[in-house]
């Protein structure tokens, strides 16, 4: 009949027990199953297994000496950089000239980068007519190749670091600052209202209003902004007057007809790129699942 809820023994108006209902409910989404995440990373893994197993198999079949093996690219920077002694951090004396010299020009350019980026980004995204005026300067800026302004750097500051570090910042700034600015433009009016009828002061609704919801186009900026601060940090070192670092290591082995040196840095600088990536996306979860945490 209807409007009358049966039970497993026809039994009419009684309804089934809780331990019977659950049982037939429905699985929860695939993110929440622990398996689920280990199957993806088995899968990516896999996927770069066959990868590099493809690569050395067809280097190996063809021979070419211009192609070596990604085998003996592992061995030569393994035996390059990473055969130190523990102390040392397992770095090699040609490590800490080739490597880390990079790394700390890299980081120098994308902080201040980031910094300057998130600042100028507020202040220009919280005023409508602030955004409306400097929006077309920082397209302009944003669309001039970084390597033609190399010239306009090595006038202002030489060859050597600071040109190096300057190149960097200004190639890295602007996917910071524009992406800031939008996210600080798209904060929802709703929140703005509860932080007015609280009485917060504008530091107050930067940092608990603002800022939170601007965090996912801050940090879409950044992984951008790191990507071109690795890419410009090799081009400055290309460059006359360096002395040291992964590019000024890749364009010696060119000279010096060292592919294997060549090749290896290659490969070092896609694991750093992908290291570093990872980074940022572990810290960008951490904050944004803070952020959104009730």
């Amino acid at each position: 009949m209807s409007g009358e809820t049966g039970t497993p023994s026809g039994r009419p108006g009684t309804a089934l027990p809780r331990s019977d209902r659950t049982k037939g409910a429905a699985p929860g989404p695939r993110g929440d199953r622990p398996g689920t995440t280990v199957h993806h990373a088995l899968l990516r893994w896999s996927v770069l297994v066959l990868a590099v197993g493809v690569w050395e198999a067809v280097t190996r079949a063809h021979g070419s000496v211009y192609f070596p093996p990604p085998g003996r690219i592992a061995r030569h920077a393994h035996d390059l950089w990473f055969s130190g002694p523990v102390r040392h951090a397992f770095l090699t004396p040609a490590a800490v000239d080739d490597i880390l010299p990079s790394l700390g020009r890299m980081a120098a350019g994308f902080a201040l980068a980031a910094v300057a980026g998130i600042a100028l980004g507020l202040a220009v995204g919280r005023s409508r007519r602030a955004y409306a005026l400097c929006n077309p300067v920082l397209q302009f800026a944003r669309a001039v190749p970084p390597p033609a302004l190399v010239p306009v750097f090595v006038v202002i500051f030489s060859f050597g670091t600071p040109m190096q570090i300057a190149s960097i910042v200004f190639s890295a700034v602007w996917p910071v600052l524009i992406n800031t600015a939008a996210g600080v433009r798209n904060t929802d009016p709703l929140r703005l209202d509860v932080a007015a009828v609280l009485r917060l002061n504008t530091v107050e609704r930067l940092w608990f209003v603002v800022l939170p919801s601007a965090l996912p186009r801050i940090f879409a900026g950044l992984r951008l902004s790191l990507s071109l601060s690795l890419i410009l940090m090799v081009f400055s070192e290309l460059l006359p007057g360096t002395e040291n670092g992964i590019g000024f290591t890749l364009t010696d082995a060119q000279t010096r007809s060292d592919l294997l040196t060549v090749w290896a840095a290659l490969v070092l600088l896609g694991a750093l790129g992908h290291l570093l990536n990872t980074g940022l996306l572990v810290v960008e979860k951490r904050l944004i699942g803070r952020g959104k945490a009730p």
